[in-house]
């Protein structure tokens, strides 16, 4: 016996070597409760070396070297241990994609005609991005601040603050005031220069010495300042080299070191041509600092703090002459810009307004599109719980904890909303209805660049306005995510079936191995999912069903056959001899793991519903069906075994989901001799999916019959 080493690594360790190792893997996935493989050589596998580890509850031999086994509800963490082992990166597995992943694909869709343009909007949003943590810190203790000051404990604004605050002020104005010096850095970076060249001219400007010129007192030979009458500022002006210098203030600038480091990167990569490869370290960062450091104190630098502030002026304009056109346009524009990285610009127009203006007015706006975001993440998370979906509640759990309170949204973003389509046209109401209260009640501004979450809430001014616009937002996309759910009809009932397949194998225990293989098959055969498919296409609206979710239509029309007033009868779904699920050759309707039923060898190929109901569920392929009676008896119509591998072919399906049927209309015509072509069993076979909630359900076995006699009688 294989005794696996501790933990679900040791786990992964000994199931791969115990199908053969990775060169044997084709691809790999996994569904609600058991590993799926496709083997280049079945015969590989040590079927009972997997039998006897601890964690393994059942193995699955399949044809065509396919082999499955089954975990249980760990199954997701075991599958992603295996794809990350080392040796794996040699297989053919496939690999589920990563957050990562999504988003690059989400990027690579939104790439345009011009190269160039795709360049520079990467460009900027890699400059800002990887400071998306100490953004945050300092964001936060902003918030801290704000909090206290609103308490009356400190004067969060006062010239006069006591050295400790002055040091608090220091631990956020560390980011934001040398932050052109780690946009500089990370631009380098991107452009394949030395970063640490870049961070060195950035620097150069905001050294004491450099600062020191801009204060008029300093004394300093050769520095003039004079004050403009008519705005109020002071400008001051050095005589350096016999040549005119712009002093400014650099600290917090963006476009700056943007500006600075696109020219730096020519210089840098031009001296690269120039000098040989073992003398470069010295001379190309020596002549780079040599040339750019006065270029941007003469010339980038005053040209980077005009282009900003023109910028920032503009914005303004826009939002004092139409604040409802630009509080909608903002929360509005966000949703599309965040999954592309392109909002990272905006956010430097948000430093450059404090900078300039003293605020900024584009983080109120904001602030309703992330919360509709957050308000959506919640809906998903009402929903996984009322599911009983584990991994996605956790995923949103922790998706809505970073949103919340860190002010992030690409948890939200990447791990759920584009994942699920049918998020994001409701997302997108939520950041409308916040966006007008914002526009409509006058504008929301902030003094300090902050994250927009729970705990920054005090930044923003007038904070009720910005409070009942989050508040709004969040509600409205949180509720129409719930109302309508984040997956299609067809998506929510096979999840459904698969976590019910689950909790049946994870009740069943790791002793009763058969069982679980049982299970284990009928998922392969996708059995469980089309019998389960139509359960919570209600949304649970008459509770969990049995086993795999299937609905099945009752009652009693004309001409079908009768029962007594608590009990419901079901016919025939098609004509032939009567048998028993005990001579089914399917250990999945055999073990009455699909409830109580009957199974019938067809005459014809005409299939009837056998009660009245809604169709909750018809197979795409057309082999089984589905049907909810108004009493809430769930029936499940199964048409031949491993039926659903012929793709629908010999299958006329005459219905389609959410259809009333009642007794005896037709569900679709079967080509039979297509079924035993194919070398698949003919029986039909109809079960009660919720047979565990009923009084019983007596098959009526042993007898030929006609299209839509009694052989079942549910009593309820």
């Amino acid at each position: 016996m294989n005794t696996p080493a501790p933990g679900i690594d040791g786990l992964a360790e000994e199931i791969l070597r115990d199908v053969g190792g990775a060169e044997n893997i084709e691809s790999l996935t996994h569904c609600a409760t058991r590993l799926r493989f496709q083997l280049h050589d079945g015969g590989k596998v040590d079927q009972a070396a997997l039998d006897a580890l601890d964690g393994v509850m059942g193995t699955v031999p399949q044809s065509g070297d396919r082999f499955q086994i089954v975990i249980g509800g760990a199954v997701a963490n075991v599958h992603a241990k295996i794809i990350n082992l080392p040796s794996m990166s040699r297989s053919g597995a496939a690999r589920p994609q990563s957050d990562a992943e999504v988003k690059a694909a989400v990027r690579a869709k939104s790439r345009g005609r011009f190269a160039w343009l795709d360049n520079f909007f990467e460009y900027l949003s890699d400059s800002f991005r990887p400071l998306l943590g100490v953004l945050l810190g300092a964001s936060l203790i902003i918030a801290i601040a704000s909090v206290l000051d609103a308490l009356g404990v400190v004067d969060f604004r006062a010239e006069d603050k006591s050295a400790t605050w002055v040091f608090v002020d220091a631990m956020w104005r560390s980011v934001l005031y040398f932050l052109p010096i780690m946009v500089a850095y990370n631009a380098a970076k991107k452009l394949q220069i030395d970063p640490w060249v870049g961070a060195t001219v950035m620097a150069a400007v905001m050294t004491p010495n450099f600062t020191g010129m801009l204060n008029p007192d300093s004394g300093i030979p050769g520095v003039t300042c004079s004050t403009n009458s008519t705005l109020g500022t002071q400008q001051c002006v050095a005589d350096v080299f016999g040549l005119p210098l712009q002093l400014n203030d650099y600290g917090g600038q963006v476009f700056v070191p943007l500006l600075m480091v696109a020219l730096l990167a020519l210089v840098y990569k031009g001296l690269q041509r120039v000098f040989p490869e073992n003398i470069q370290l010295v001379f190309v960062p020596f002549f780079s600092m040599l040339i750019m450091i006065p270029v941007t104190a003469f010339l980038v630098g005053p040209l980077g703090v005009w282009a900003g502030n023109g910028i920032g002026e503009g914005l303004a304009w826009l939002n004092d002459n139409a604040p409802l056109v630009f509080a909608i346009f903002i929360p509005l524009l966000y949703p599309f810009l965040v999954p592309l990285g392109l909002h990272w610009p905006l956010n430097a127009l948000m430093l450059q307004n404090i900078n300039t203006i003293g605020y900024d007015f584009i983080q109120g706006p904001m602030g309703a599109w992330n919360f509709a975001c957050f308000g959506a993440t919640a809906g998903v998370l009402l929903l996984s719980i009322r599911h009983r979906e584990p991994l996605m509640r956790q995923t949103a759990t922790g998706a809505l904890a970073a949103g919340l309170f860190g002010g992030i949204s690409e948890p939200s973003l990447y791990g759920i909303h584009l994942r699920f389509k049918r998020i994001y046209p409701r997302m997108l109401v939520g950041c409308l209805v916040g966006g007008v209260i914002v526009g409509v009640l006058g504008g929301v501004d902030t003094e300090v660049f902050a994250f927009t979450s729970v705990l920054t809430i005090p930044v923003f001014s007038p904070v009720g306005v910005y409070l009942i616009a989050i508040t709004a937002a969040f509600v409205t996309a949180m509720v129409l995510v719930y109302l309508s759910d984040y997956r299609t009809r067809e998506e929510r009932a096979q999840a459904n079936a698969e976590r019910d397949a689950a909790e049946a194998a994870a009740r069943g225990g790791a002793t009763d191995t058969d069982t679980h293989r049982e299970t284990a098959a009928a998922d392969d055969r996708e059995l469980v999912t089309v019998g389960a498919a139509y359960a919570e296409a209600t949304a649970d609206a008459t509770g969990p069903a049995t086993a795999a979710p299937c609905g099945t239509p009752t009652g009693t029309p004309s001409g079908a056959p009768t029962a007594a007033a608590n009990s419901t009868a079901l016919g025939a779904p098609v004509a032939g001899r009567v048998t028993g699920l005990d001579k089914v050759e399917d250990p999945v309707f055999s073990s009455r793991a699909l409830g109580e039923g009957v199974g019938i060898e067809p005459a014809d190929g005409r299939v009837v519903a056998p009660v009245d109901g809604e169709l909750i569920t018809v197979a795409d392929t057309g082999h089984a069906f589905g049907i909810r009676t108004p009493h809430g008896v769930e029936v499940l119509i199964h048409i031949g075994i491993d039926t659903v591998q012929m793709q629908g072919e010999g299958f006329d399906v005459h219905v389609v989901p959410g259809q009333q049927v009642s007794s005896g209309d037709l569900l679709a015509e079967v080509d039979l001799d297509a079924i035993r072509a194919a070398n698949h069993p003919t029986v039909t076979l109809m079960t009660v999916l919720n047979t565990a909630d009923l009084a019983a359900v007596e098959p009526h076995i042993g007898q030929d019959v006609t299209a839509g006699a009694l052989v079942v009688t549910v009593r309820r």
